[in-house]
């Protein structure tokens, strides 16, 4: 299943992404997710619980992908 998000801002960190998007219930849970390899960013496995994500990437976690956009707000 795919679905959009936007990002209000430059960038999200990966596991605040993976908290809004009620992929993962507490930052705990999406620091495992993570940690244990199961995320990819843009189709490459991704280690950085942090890692800042801009709008153009996908994220795919448990058969989601989450394309990630701008806010046209902040343009």
């Amino acid at each position: 299943m795919s679905r959009v998000f936007v990002i209000h801002g430059d960038h999200i960190q990966l596991d605040q992404l993976l908290k809004a998007t009620g992929l993962c219930g507490s930052g705990g849970e999406a620091h495992s997710a993570v940690a244990s390899g199961q995320v990819l960013v843009d189709g490459n496995t991704e280690m950085r619980k942090r890692a800042k994500l801009r709008p153009g990437q996908t994220v795919r976690y448990e058969n989601e992908n989450i394309l990630l956009t701008a806010s046209h707000n902040d343009e």
